[in-house]
Parts: structure tokens; sequence; C-alpha cells
């Protein structure tokens, strides 16, 4: 089709060039006009083919990028031979129309001009685990998450990169990539059959990587080129979704929001134990990304420079791949943040989620998933009754160490948000942290009583994940319990009602925050 590929870039000027398809921008449109190449994974070598790859690309895509694809537009051919999308003549090709994004929100762009922000990060991974939520499991999908199914995905990986990532990293290096990743998948058949039995198997979006993620403040993320050639790479457990963004936010040079972003999808979603696949699908996924740059790198029909720079993608690709899996510059850590009912024990938690990028697994959102409703949803039982009674209570706790447990697994450190109001409680959290010989700090948060009512008299006006309010609080605080069983070194007294930086400021030099001059 070197005609077709001529006559469009007359009319549009030169495409951006993917492994898979020729993008022309006209205007306020973009054209998107799959090339003619069988990759095995991939087959578009007929007209036909592409048609029904263009049809299932709008309407996958819709599902996170509803206002962007328009519908398939034929590529004609008229008397004089010349090519054109929507003209008269002979249908000869297929065209996926789309609304052209402002390039200045993308997610990419964002970061490279240092405009990407954490609240930006997490919104991004709550958007997506609400749409994993919604989406597609059953049998059909949840066989694709089967090791044998994970497995095979990973052998040919390397089939079709075995000379690629040789010339790239040498031959000690691709042996133990390939090593290191066949071994995970047959070493850990129960996690992946867990996973499939916890219904974490879903249609998800398949290459979820930055650049196609479009940022409004107004909007909901806007994330477009979803998997449409092959179901495969699409049904597959979340944790590949979202790996494959985290591994792309390392590979731009910031851990520290790959990091948040983890724990900000793992509590939104209330999926903790995609930790102990992690760092296994990040390095699949870096090695996916050198795939397809590789094979760019080859079509001797693409330009030089777009052959030099997927030269260059491949490399820092296998390079990535080699690397995860590796010790993380954080070191584990139980950090339990309790106090009484509206002592600012959630903001302290989350501002120190931010300092050390962990996630936080708090016992509100925790007894709300036990209970299968919506974390706002208002649970007024009485004290100590229904929800709240000592014996549901002690489940809860129960769940949010488990979950906790996910996390230090993995090598990660994890934040604790609950009132710990009792010396059993706080026992739980340091035993926690005994168990897997990583250190263990419980932060007090204190403020004054009468600020305690006005939080929880201002909490009425707004939706609260908390179910803490003035009617119980004196119940409450009948039965808290002093911290007299912890060395001083284990226990620190914020007081929030006063400046929580400062307080903040305090706390740091006490835990392992991230290391300064790694996450710009």
């Amino acid at each position: 089709m070197p005609s077709l590929k001529t006559d469009l870039s007359r009319a549009y000027g030169e495409p951006i060039e993917t492994h898979t398809s020729w993008v022309f921008l006209d205007g306020e449109r973009v054209w998107k006009i799959k090339k003619p190449v069988n990759f095995g994974f991939l087959d578009h070598t007929t007209a036909e083919k592409r048609r029904v790859s263009c049809e299932a690309e709008v309407r996958l895509n819709a599902r996170l990028a509803p206002r962007v694809y328009r519908g398939v537009v034929p590529v004609t051919r008229d008397a004089t031979g010349r090519h054109a999308v929507g003209g008269d003549g002979e249908i000869v090709d297929w065209a996926v129309e789309m609304v052209r994004l402002d390039e200045s929100t993308r997610g990419d762009v964002l970061l490279e001009r240092g405009l990407l922000t954490r609240a930006d990060v997490s919104r991004i991974a709550e958007h997506i685990a609400a749409f994993h939520a919604r989406m597609a499991s059953g049998p059909e999908i949840a066989a694709y998450g089967m090791p044998d199914s994970v497995l095979a995905n990973v052998r040919e990986n390397f089939t079709q990169t075995r000379d690629a990532v040789r010339s790239h990293v040498g031959e000690a290096a691709a042996v133990e990539i390939e090593a290191k990743q066949v071994g995970f998948v047959e070493a850990h058949r129960d996690v992946f059959l867990s996973r499939i039995q916890s219904g974490r198997i879903r249609d998800g979006h398949g290459d979820l990587r930055l650049e196609h993620v479009y940022l409004s403040p107004d909007e909901p993320p806007t994330i477009i080129d979803c998997i449409e050639f092959n179901d495969r790479f699409r049904y597959a457990d979340v944790c590949a979704d979202v790996a494959f963004l985290s591994m792309d936010l390392e590979r731009l040079g910031r851990a520290d929001f790959a990091e948040q972003f983890l724990a900000a999808y793992a509590r939104a979603s209330n999926d903790y134990g995609l930790y102990a696949l992690a760092d296994f699908y990040e390095g699949y996924r870096a090695h996916v990304r050198a795939k397809v740059a590789s094979i760019l790198a080859r079509d001797e029909g693409a330009s030089f420079e777009t052959r030099e720079s997927a030269e260059s993608a491949a490399r820092l690709a296998f390079l990535l791949t080699l690397a995860t899996g590796r010790k993380s510059l954080m070191e584990p850590t139980v950090v339990a943040v309790g106090g009484i009912i509206a002592s600012g024990k959630s903001t302290v938690s989350e501002r120190l989620s931010e300092l050390l990028s962990a996630p936080i697994v708090d016992a509100d959102r925790t007894r709300k998933d036990m209970l299968r409703t919506t974390p706002t949803a208002r649970l007024d039982d009485a004290a100590w009754a229904g929800a709240y009674s000592e014996a549901f209570t002690e489940r809860v706790y129960a769940e949010v160490v488990r979950r906790a447990s996910d996390v230090l697994s993995s090598g990660r450190p994890v934040i604790l948000d609950a009132s710990f109001r009792s010396r059993k409680f706080r026992a739980l959290a340091k035993e926690l942290a005994a168990s897997h010989g990583v250190p263990f700090c419980f932060v007090e948060c204190r403020v004054a009583l009468e600020e305690c009512k006005r939080r929880l008299i201002r909490r009425r006006e707004a939706p609260s994940i908390s179910d803490g309010r003035l009617e119980i609080l004196d119940a409450f605080m009948a039965r808290w319990e002093p911290v007299d069983e912890l060395d001083a070194a284990e226990h620190i007294v914020m007081d929030t009602g006063e400046s929580l930086e400062k307080g903040l400021a305090e706390l740091a030099p006490r835990l392992p925050v991230w290391p300064r001059g790694l996450n710009r």
C-alpha cells in the first residue's frame, strides 16, 4: 500500500507511525489506517480484516473515550489511482475517524512539562478502577488468567524478540529475563488461580500507556487506543492493565508516581492482592513495549527518525524488563495511624501516603467492602452494634492486617488507617510488622475535644466514608485505651489541631520517606 500512504501524506502530511498503523492529522480530525501486516498475534493482511478491526476499535474505545471515536470511513481510489479518505471511487480500505485531542493535555506531555500532579495520578487510578469494576468477566474471560495462558503469552514474547533482546542487553541478561518471568509463573500458580477465584480477570484496556491518557480539569480522564485486534491481550488480570501504566511511569523517571498509582488503584478497588503480581506484570509489560518498539525499528517502510527512536525505546524497555522485581528504593515498614473519632487520622494517612508513595489500608473502606456496600454508604448503627459490633470489628481488623500483609510481602511499605482504640488492635499492627521483620510505628492523632465536635458537625454536610458522628463520640471515648504499651520509639503523638505541615516535617525523619532527588 505504498501509494495509499503517499497519497494521504500529500493531503495531510507525514503520518505518525506505529507498528500497526498510520495516523494522519487533518485539522480537528484524525484518520487512523491499519497497516497490511501480520505479526502472528495480529493479522491485518486483507481489507476485510482491517475493516473488522476498525469497527472493533471504535466500539471498544467508546468505553473510556466516548467522544473521541466517530466511526469507520472508507478509503477510496478514483479512476486516476489517487487515494482519499471518504472520496469517490472504489473502496479499497478503511479508516477510523477520531476527534483530534489537545496534545498539551496528554499524560506524558504533562509529565515532561512538570504539570502532572499526584492528584492527577490518583484520579487516573480511581477512573481505571471504576472501569474495571463494570467490565465483563465470566468463564471465557477468566480462562485467560490461567497460569498456562499467561505462560503462553510470556513465551510468545520471548520467541518474537529472541534476537532483539540479545542485541540490546546481551546473552546473559536475555537468559535472566526469560528465566525470571517463566519461573515466576511456574512458582506462583496458586496466586494466579486465586486471582481468578476473586474475579480479577476482566475485559480491560490492554495498552494502558501514559501517552494514551488525556486529562481535563472538568471531565473524567479520556483514555484511547485499547487493544482491539486480539481479545487475549485485553482479557487479563486487572493487574496487567495497572502494571502497564505503573511501568510506564517508571520508564519516564517517576517511580514515586508509579507506586502512588498502584496504591491509589488498590485502595479504590479494594484489590491489595495485586501487589503479589505487580512486579511480574511490570516486567511482562516492559517486554511487550520492547517487542512493539523492536517491530517498528525493523519496519523498512518507516522513516529513519521513526526507526531510530523505536530502536532507542526498545533498548530502554528491555533494560526496564531486566530491572523489574529487584529491591525497591523504599524500605518496607508498617505505619499505623490511629486516634479518636475526627482526630484527623485519615488526613494524616493521606499525607503520609504521599511521602512514602505507600498504599493505605483503612478500616472504614474495608468494613464497607466486607458488607458489599459503597464507600460512602451510611452505616448509622448504634455504638458497638451491627456493623460496629465487637465481633464484626475484630473481623475488619483481621482483614485490614491481611490486606496489609499482601503489600508487605511485595517489599513495600504500608499505612494502616483505623482508630486502633484498644491495645489488642494496636498489637495486631505491631505483630504484622514483626511477622514480616520490618519496622513498626504508631502515629496517634490528637486534637482538642471541641475541635473534634466541630469537625463532626461539618462532616454531616457532605458524603463521608467515615461513619463517625457526634452522637457516638462520648461512647467511643469511653472505650479508648491509652497508648501505654508501646516504646517511645514506636509511638509518635501528632497534634492535628496545629499546623499539619509542621507535624509532618517532625514526623518525616522517623519514617522511610521517598528519597529526595528521585522523584523529579
